[in-house]
């Protein structure tokens, strides 16, 4: 897992969000992968406001207790809600663009760090991990140096709140059976790579992870997984604590 932050010239998600807040308008931020066509992530969307969050954040953001680590806090939605709630938080992200929006946006402690910095050792409450919070995570083999790592700076009884989704529906028959290489990578493992405008970021690895694997690697590395809510679409919001 990478521990840097990244730079302007390779920062697309955070040329998109800076254009939308100070032009109130942005062009395609476009998303490539070996895995799949090419899609877009509507930049409007990462401003979007609690009421128009999907039931499973806006039920993390009601959980979230004692002091509160956002990771990847892109444009500082969820940290802003959080402090309309009058909770404290702490919003870290690894693009240098989002951080300086969310400081004008009014994000009381903003910080441009990754998660797996070992310089970052603050501790917290609640570890808040959204919008694909298991993302980050890159592959099943980086699990054990995730939760390594959540242990260092998860505070006694404290926990972390994180969303992901279960993407064997791209893999459904018309039937109902699922056809997966099990021989392969698993499923869940996508590469992606952003652009916007003519920023060019490096292709990263993405974890999709469905419960039961989650649960496995959890209990493995010393937490239990807690299922607090499913969506709609294969989506979860699951709570994890060290056991």
């Amino acid at each position: 897992m990478a521990t840097t932050t990244l730079s302007a010239e390779k920062d697309p998600m955070g040329a998109a969000i800076s254009d939308y807040f100070n032009h109130h308008r942005a062009d395609r931020l476009r998303v490539f992968s070996s895995q799949f066509e090419e899609d877009e992530i509507p930049v409007k969307e990462l401003f979007r406001s609690i009421q128009s969050m999907p039931i499973l954040e806006r039920t993390a953001l009601q959980m979230a207790t004692g002091r509160i680590l956002d990771v990847g806090a892109g444009s500082g939605c969820h940290a802003l809600a959080l402090q309309e709630m009058g909770k404290e938080v702490c919003a870290i992200d690894i693009s240098p663009l989002s951080v300086e929006v969310m400081q004008q946006r009014g994000v009381n402690d903003p910080r441009l760090i990754n998660l797996f910095d070992e310089t970052f050792t603050e501790t917290f409450d609640t570890i808040l991990m959204l919008m694909n919070g298991s993302g980050i995570i890159g592959r099943l083999n980086n699990m054990p140096g995730f939760f390594q790592r959540m242990k260092r700076i998860l505070r006694p009884g404290g926990c972390i709140l994180m969303d992901s989704s279960d993407l064997r529906y791209l893999f459904e028959e018309e039937d109902g059976s699922i056809v997966i290489d099990l021989a392969g990578d698993y499923y869940g493992e996508i590469d992606f790579q952003m652009q916007y405008k003519d920023v060019k970021g490096d292709t990263f690895d993405w974890l999709y992870v469905d419960f039961q694997t989650l649960s496995l690697y959890a209990s493995e590395c010393g937490f239990k997984a807690e299922l607090v809510k499913e969506g709609k679409h294969y989506d979860y919001l699951v709570k994890l604590s060290i056991a």
